[in-house]
């Protein structure tokens, strides 16, 4: 079954099962090839008892690295997804099988279970997800102080929340690749983007943070079943002291309370690390994710990753120090590569 000629079906057994992510909408497998020519690989299975489960995956053909199939790409999840584990276990076999058909080097399942495959999984990162209050006030008052002591300065600095759609794509991308750039990173295609913001149609929205008329921050949020999902957000850091980020949250939780969204979710982090602290000041719970990844190649070497080590610190450093039109017009071109 694929996404892009049963589309109604997949969406309507991804949002029945209990353990589906947003990864699992049929939307990404057309968003990804549309964005970066990468070929979508969806199995779906049902056993006699009715009971059904779902495996998308992305065909990844990476030069002088080879082919590597993922599940899912650029996403914080994916996995086989069923209430049965006869029917997981069916869908991974199916999955090496077609991946050794394609000739690929290796599988990678980013899953929030622990699966019965030989592989032992990384276990560094997780998701932080908020539960919600159709009331924010009862989310306000779990906030600490300093929370929101934040909040409110730059709500006094004259800070302003805007919502939108496809038409505020330009604002957020300015944003993001900037900041991208001051992370070392190389940044999603502005064709990602779009794709996305079309694929989903009113289930996604641009959320801005404005200093007067400039647009200083912002984020891309989904909505999938109960829960509001924001898997890229960006400020700009010359107005970090404003605290825009810490607004541009508080505004998005509220509108999701308001919209009766039950989880917020607010995607993955390494364990401890900034973005990890930032995420867990709201009160949001970890979320364990189990990473496996399997060879059945002959074990080409790996690209470089955006990891840790001193390769990645390496390459991270000399990207900072490129000018933001080079690493603006570069960066989609490497990343469509980078998968996590």
């Amino acid at each position: 079954m694929a996404p892009d000629s049963n589309d109604g079906v997949w969406r309507r057994v991804a949002h029945e099962l209990s353990g589906s992510h947003v990864a699992h909408s049929p939307e990404w497998g057309p968003i990804i090839r549309q964005a970066y020519g990468h070929e979508p690989l969806y199995l779906a299975a049902q056993d006699e008892a009715g009971r059904a489960g779902l495996l998308p995956s992305i065909v990844v053909r990476r030069p002088f690295f080879g082919t590597v199939v993922t599940s899912m790409p650029f996403l914080d999840g994916g996995g086989p997804c069923s209430s049965s584990p006869t029917i997981a276990a069916t869908l991974v076999e199916n999955l090496m099988g077609e991946a050794r058909r394609l000739g690929a080097d290796r599988v990678e399942l980013r899953c929030a279970q622990k699966l019965e495959i030989a592989a032992q999984p990384a276990e560094h990162k997780v998701n932080l997800v908020l539960a919600l209050s159709p009331d924010p006030a009862g989310v306000w008052r779990q906030l600490d102080g300093a929370a929101r002591s934040q909040i409110r300065k730059a709500e006094r600095s004259s800070l302003s929340i805007e919502s939108g759609g496809v038409e505020k794509l330009d604002e957020f991308y300015a944003i993001y690749t900037a900041r991208m750039r001051d992370l070392g990173s190389p940044s999603h295609d502005r064709a990602f983007f779009r794709a996305t913001l079309t694929g989903f149609g009113p289930r996604a929205r641009i959320i801005l943070v404005r200093k007067g008329a400039t647009p200083i921050g912002g984020l891309v949020a989904l909505a999938f079943k109960d829960t509001f999902v924001v898997p890229w957000a960006s400020c700009l850091k010359e107005y970090f002291a404003l605290c825009p980020n810490m607004l541009l949250y508080w505004e998005t939780i509220r509108a999701a309370c308001d919209e009766r969204f039950e989880r917020f979710d607010f995607g993955r982090s390494s364990r401890d690390s900034g973005t990890y602290r930032f995420k867990r000041q709201w009160g949001a719970v970890d979320s364990p994710l189990y990473w496996y990844t399997v060879p059945i190649g002959r074990g080409r070497p790996s690209p470089p990753s955006n990891g840790n080590g001193r390769a990645a610190a390496c390459l991270a450093g000399l990207w900072q120090r490129l000018p933001l039109t080079v690493t603006r017009h570069v960066g989609p071109h490497v990343r469509k590569y980078l998968i996590q």
